[in-house]
């Protein structure tokens, strides 16, 4: 699904494509930073492309979450989307539940499938998190999370390369 993604932006500039891949909920820094450093993009810059990417959704999906699914449900297409994506969220959020805006953050900072800044947004909404509070927590482990997928896409592009 990525690759798709990836060829469908192709043309654009490099650092475009990569805060767009940080973006998507399917993405996030996750991938864009390996994607950046396949491309030759410094640590640096890509650290610093995906943490704005990554970030851009985040204010607008605090804020409008719960007001939008709130009014959606009252279908039940979207009712049985939404109920669907808390109970997903919810299956994953022992952390949340037991230290709110800390466990957000350690939430966030996973660099597993299933975690991230959209997650974490959903999760706050689900526990009523206060925005500056979610929002921090997620700002954080967006970061944290950036610096382990970042050292983990290094260390593998340097092993990489030392083996041809």
């Amino acid at each position: 699904m990525v690759d798709h993604i990836y060829h469908a932006l192709a043309g654009l500039p490099k650092d475009i494509i990569i805060i767009i891949i940080a973006a998507l909920p399917v993405a996030e820094l996750r991938v864009s930073i390996p994607i950046a450093i396949a491309m030759n993009i410094s640590p640096l810059k890509a650290l610093m492309l995906s943490l704005l990417g990554n970030m851009l959704p985040v204010i607008p999906t605090l804020i409008l979450l719960e007001p939008i699914s709130y009014r959606l449900r009252k279908f039940a297409i979207w009712r049985k989307f939404f109920d669907w994506l808390f109970e997903k969220t919810k299956q994953k959020a022992d952390l949340i539940q037991k230290y709110e805006a800390l466990g957000l953050m350690l939430f966030v900072t996973l660099p597993l499938p299933g975690t991230g800044a959209w997650s974490g947004c959903i999760a706050a909404a689900l526990f009523k998190i206060k925005f500056r509070y979610a929002f921090l927590a997620i700002l954080f482990g967006v970061i944290e999370a950036g610096l382990i997928v970042l050292l983990l896409s290094v260390c593998g592009k340097t092993i990489l390369c030392a083996h041809h």
